[in-house]
């Protein structure tokens, strides 16, 4: 499997903290990764070093050959990041906001057309598109977000927190959007999240993160074969304590 990821040894030191040591993973093309940990654990600080908004202390990674130190503008036309605190603009209507974001990528009119089309297929919001995002609800907009993160067919694709505060119709809708992206495009998708069973459902790899270090990875069947655990849960709660012990 071709690598579209290679972490290499990503650190951040703060003044007094070191939120990220030395961690280092790939992510293969089409596959999906999931990066886990307890909060202040060095996810979010290592997902945006990768996303090239934080400068690393030491260490690279490089995405469809492009190392975030030494490129960051080619890794930036490679990926797309979606932040759990990710917005949209209300007094736009979902058509004019994807015709929007396409125009700030493209200037050619027909690869406009083709990134709105494309992101209307895949956030299967039809008519609704015509309607003020105002009036959308969570999971409305978190579709809009993914169709608008993913049309431009990026290498990578990371999402922090994908499903966060949506029901789980809504949840279970997004799940299948990232898993069909994926298998049927070859979509990379570097993922965090702490619902356990959205990581088991959608995962092929888990990245288990406590106190800036990266503790294991493996499918989730290897990390409970591992662990002698019967799901995630468990394995998460005792590297994490494994963690705190050692």
């Amino acid at each position: 499997m071709q690598k579209v990821l290679e972490v290499k040894g990503l650190t951040k030191q703060y003044t007094k903290v070191l939120a990220a040591d030395n961690v280092s993973f790939d992510i293969g093309e089409g596959e999906i990764f999931a990066l886990i940990g307890p909060n202040g654990a060095g996810k979010t600080t290592t997902i945006r070093m990768i996303s090239t908004l934080l400068k690393a202390t030491s260490g690279d990674a490089v995405i469809d050959g492009h190392s975030i130190n030494k490129e960051p503008e080619k890794v930036r036309e490679c990926i797309t990041y979606l932040p759990d605190e990710a917005g949209a603009y209300k007094n736009m209507t979902g058509a004019n906001y994807l015709k929007f974001m396409a125009g700030l990528f493209y200037t050619d009119p027909n690869k406009i057309i083709e990134c709105v089309n494309r992101a209307k297929e895949i956030c299967g919001l039809g008519e609704r598109l015509n309607d003020k995002i105002g009036s959308y609800s969570r999971g409305m907009i978190r579709k809009l977000l993914l169709s608008r993160a993913v049309m431009t067919k990026p290498k990578l694709a990371i999402l922090d927190e994908p499903t966060s505060g949506l029901d789980v119709i809504n949840a279970i809708e997004i799940r299948k959007m990232i898993k069909k992206l994926a298998e049927e495009e070859g979509m990379s998708f570097l993922l965090s999240s702490h619902n356990m069973l959205e990581i088991e459902f959608v995962s092929d790899r888990v990245g288990i993160i406590a106190k800036g270090h990266l503790m294991v990875t493996g499918t989730g069947e290897e990390l409970k074969k591992r662990y002698n655990a019967p799901n995630l849960e468990e394995v998460f709660e005792r590297v994490v304590i494994e963690n705190e012990i050692h």
